[in-house]
């Protein structure tokens, strides 16, 4: 429970933060040019009964806004009079039109006006990794430096892998850290440098791997070798009863050569596929007795061991930061600028590019919901974790808003463009319709993605 409370907070401050600074930027520009704002609100307040939906309101004197947190929190809204948004209030676009209203400007100023939410998130998002690497750095392990190698599954052996290749980068250019970026860069590689015993040599790739599958793959199709070298053995557990001390060596399991620590991991993965097919304790018990053999010095001792009934024999091994030596590159806060708008922009081309795997059948189940979003930020609280995450987030929500479609900011500049270039209006029946249409959207959209978190949860996906 406190796991997920302290997810839920960093979540609910950091879409609160960004939905704030969204909305403003459209605030900034409709009073910029003279628009009135009629509601600024955090979260929806759709009214229930005789409440009006607010948690909280107020209006200043003499002002023409009411601001206000509701009670849905799904987003926020910032309502601008003379304009056909999510609020669907077509009674007030029958009236006269009026010269402080979204609709008696001029296009330009409409455009500038719509699209200052996502500008206000994309310049966030470069504006907290710039800071980042000006309060933090940036640390991570160059993958040339991962002496023990790379692990590869059964596909990427297909292509000219070995177990305990070193990866040194692409056509592309060189690899910095083992992240999403590696993968991506492999999927699109005609070729790929790396170091095999000892000697450089290059693979030749398709060009065109499946990224999704290479990263849904069970087991990856590339993870940094991890030694199975005992470093340490869990109180009361089945490793503690047979002895298994620090330096210990897994060397098999179950009659099975155990290469590292990822394979022992796979052969227990084997094992949980065999638990389903358990139909008794005693199956359970059989199942859960294995045979390990481990090295001690110079010399292998065998013994049978009953596993915890989660399938775990109660050890730890080094992590790859116990591994290997970090490489730390700081930055003044000039230098942190240009650095962080270079980091800012790949996360924004890496996503834009994944974008493609969507409208697969694999790419719909792997949308997320609120439930996978908030799974992503740490366990712990931790404030760097916690702004690269944020970071993340408004880049996301910058580019999901620019999308074409009606409801969304991106549909509202879509229709500016066209009477810019035509300078004709799309009549108010058309836009309600389409705001119609893209709302409908949206509810699907998100519908889709909750139902995929909560069949994870269930165990179905």
């Amino acid at each position: 429970m406190d796991i997920f409370l302290i997810r839920l907070l960093q979540f609910m401050l950091a879409i609160g933060l960004l939905v704030l600074l969204h909305e403003g930027g459209h605030f900034f520009f409709a009073k910029l040019f003279g628009v009135r704002v009629e509601k600024f609100y955090l979260f929806f307040d759709p009214s229930i009964w005789k409440w009006d939906g607010s948690l909280f309101k107020f209006k200043p004197k003499n002002s023409d806004t009411q601001y206000g947190v509701g009670w849905l929190p799904l987003g926020g809204y910032c309502k601008i009079a003379g304009m056909i948004d999510e609020s669907f209030d077509t009674e007030q676009m029958k009236q006269p039109e009026q010269p402080w209203e979204f609709r008696a400007k001029p296009a330009w100023q409409r455009l500038l006006i719509m699209i200052g939410g996502v500008l206000v998130n994309f310049l966030l998002a470069l504006f907290i990794y710039s800071m980042i690497l000006f309060y933090w750095g940036d640390t991570y392990i160059p993958v040339k430096s991962m002496s023990h190698g790379m692990k590869f599954n059964t596909e990427a052996k297909q292509y000219g892998f070995k177990d305990g290749d070193i990866l040194i980068g692409t056509e592309k250019g060189e690899f910095k850290d083992f992240s999403a970026d590696l993968y991506r860069d492999l999927s699109e590689a005609t070729r790929v440098d790396l170091i095999r015993d000892g000697k450089q040599m290059s693979l030749t790739l398709p060009g065109d791997i499946n990224l999704l599958g290479m990263l849904k793959a069970e087991p990856s199709f590339v993870r940094p070798l991890i030694p199975a070298e005992v470093d340490s053995v869990m109180a009361d557990s089945p490793a503690a009863s047979i002895g298994l001390r620090k330096g210990d060596h897994i060397v098999a399991i179950n009659g099975k050569a155990v290469d590292s620590y990822n394979e022992f991991t796979d052969q227990l993965g084997i094992l949980e596929d065999m638990m389903t097919g358990a139909k008794s304790k005693a199956d359970s018990l059989k199942i859960r007795t294995a045979t390990i053999v481990y090295e001690r010095g110079n010399s292998n001792d065998t013994i049978s061991v009953t596993l915890t009934p989660e399938l775990k024999l109660g050890f730890f091994v080094k992590s790859i930061a116990g591994i290997y030596e970090p490489i730390t590159k700081e930055y003044g806060f000039f230098e942190s600028f240009p650095a962080g708008i270079k980091y800012g922009w790949n996360v924004l081309a890496g996503y834009v590019g994944d974008m493609k795997y969507v409208f697969t059948a694999d790419g719909a189940k792997s949308l997320g919901g609120f439930g996978a979003i908030g799974s992503l930020f740490p366990p712990m609280w931790d404030w760097y974790l916690f702004w690269k995450m944020t970071a993340f987030l408004s880049i996301i929500l910058a580019f999901m808003n620019i999308l074409p479609i009606p409801a969304l900011d991106g549909g509202h500049v879509l229709f500016l463009i066209y009477e810019i270039i035509t300078r004709r209006k799309p009549s108010e029946t058309f836009m309600i319709r389409a705001e119609y249409v893209g709302f409908g959207i949206l509810i699907l959209l998100m519908l889709v993605a909750n139902l995929n978190d909560i069949l994870r949860w269930l165990g179905y996906m």
